[in-house]
């Protein structure tokens, strides 16, 4: 009986190790095969009103409907919706990422967002710049490049106070691993601010990530729902 137990042992144990090598293998060959932009019609949504609607589910409808809405076209963002409170919703793709992102390129990527005014004012910018210079060809390193001159130069605005957005988006899809992950609303503040905030600390709600490039900490915190109202997995 021993015997027969430990033949079944080392089997599941072959068997998790096959499937982990697998998992890493996909993930290898997911992650080389966004070494470079895919092609512009991956990165579409070919029907705007879907498109449109993606946005606003990234916030409630008290927010997402009187909110003005952008589109992707080949080019650049574009506004579909005029709004009346200030608020802005689109959805990211792979491009609005770090540069050094390995999904940075990740044409599946659609990301819900909807910022507040003023992040609209002086976050948006970013992600604008970035998708007009993605959209023209140009390489990560060369995107980063001239998102740092901008700001240097003050062609892109310093963050205003109070800069946040949210992406409580049941459709969210934000990398091959994440996927839906957890609706949540960010906060956007200037320079390495992680420590002022407490973040990724133990037992903090808070996860801070610092961005560099953009010059920024961005904070997220975990929201009990979805847009719809739908309570979200813990």
């Amino acid at each position: 009986m021993k015997k027969t137990t430990d033949l079944i042992i080392l089997a599941l144990l072959v068997q998790v190790v096959a499937s982990c090598a697998a998992w890493k293998a996909q993930a290898q060959t997911e992650n080389e095969s966004y070494s470079k932009m895919a092609p512009l019609r991956q990165y579409l949504i070919a029907d705007q009103n879907s498109e449109i609607a993606l946005a606003r589910s990234a916030a409630s409808k008290s927010i997402s409907e009187e909110s003005e809405v952008l589109v992707l076209e080949p080019k650049g963002y574009a506004n579909a919706v005029k709004g009346s409170n200030g608020f802005v919703c689109l959805v990211e793709r792979s491009f609005g990422a770090a540069a050094d992102d390995p999904e940075c390129w990740n044409s599946k990527i659609r990301s819900p967002i909807c910022m507040n005014p003023a992040a609209a004012r002086t976050y948006l910018p970013i992600i604008l710049m970035k998708a007009k210079l993605a959209l023209a060809g140009e390489s990560k390193t060369e995107i980063g490049r001239k998102i740092a001159s901008a700001l240097d130069s003050k062609e892109l605005p310093s963050l205003e106070p109070g800069a946040m957005c949210y992406m409580t988006s049941k459709e969210q899809y934000l990398s091959d691993t994440g996927r839906h992950w957890h609706p949540h609303v960010m906060f956007f503040i200037p320079g390495d601010a992680a420590k002022s905030w407490g973040g990724n600390l133990p037992g903090s709600p808070v996860i801070a990530a610092n961005d560099p490039g953009e010059r920024m900490t961005i904070f997220l915190v975990w929201v009990g729902n979805w847009s719809d109202g739908t309570p979200a997995p813990h």
